[in-house]
């Protein structure tokens, strides 16, 4: 009964994505039995492992993280020719700020992708800000409320410090392809 129960609650949270404003309740699986999964999402849910505030990307590089992002940057397969388009796009005077949080499944499929994209581009690494949220998708940063995040990962992209767009929690066409339309402003 008792894992039928967990099997349930699972279930709804898996559904909910990373949508909801509401805390999440601190729950830790107590079944032996339970599969890779399920343990994974349960280490991520706990909050002694989130990423909050301003960050680095060697620290989603390192342990426990690094098992989601390595993963994830590895077996992504963007298109190519659209690639192809972002190296004809002028870097100077841009920037992206990347709002996520490090328990969400949505963060942690969409950032290992989309830095694969950004490497591939070979986007300066130092114009790349990274701020982690809990899951109230509120972080410890000054700005941030004017941000107005509601929905992570998000994405936002900035020319000469002014916002061009966002992708937010999932991209429209592709990471790739969104992130040209934004910058083309198709």
């Amino acid at each position: 009964m008792k894992s039928i129960f967990t099997c349930l609650f699972l279930c709804v949270l898996a559904f909910s994505g990373c949508r909801s404003s509401k805390p999440v309740a601190d729950s830790r699986a107590t079944n032996a039995n339970s599969d890779t999964q399920t343990d994974s999402y349960h280490k991520f849910a706990d909050q002694a492992t989130w990423v909050l505030g301003y960050f680095t990307r060697q620290q989603i590089n390192t342990p426990p993280h690094s098992e989601w992002f390595q993963k994830g940057y590895d077996e992504y397969l963007f298109n190519q020719d659209v690639v192809n388009k972002l190296t004809q796009i002028q870097k100077d005077g841009l920037s992206i700020k990347i709002v996520m949080g490090t328990w969400c499944p949505d963060s942690r499929r969409e950032v290992p992708r989309f830095m694969r994209i950004i490497d591939s581009w070979q986007f300066p690494a130092e114009k790349i800000t990274f701020i982690g949220v809990d899951n109230s998708k509120l972080s410890p940063v000054g700005e941030y409320e004017s941000l107005g995040i509601q929905r992570v990962p998000t994405f936002i992209f900035y020319k000469n410090n002014i916002e061009a767009g966002r992708i937010i929690e999932v991209p429209v066409t592709s990471l790739e392809q969104d992130i040209v339309n934004i910058l083309n402003k198709e």
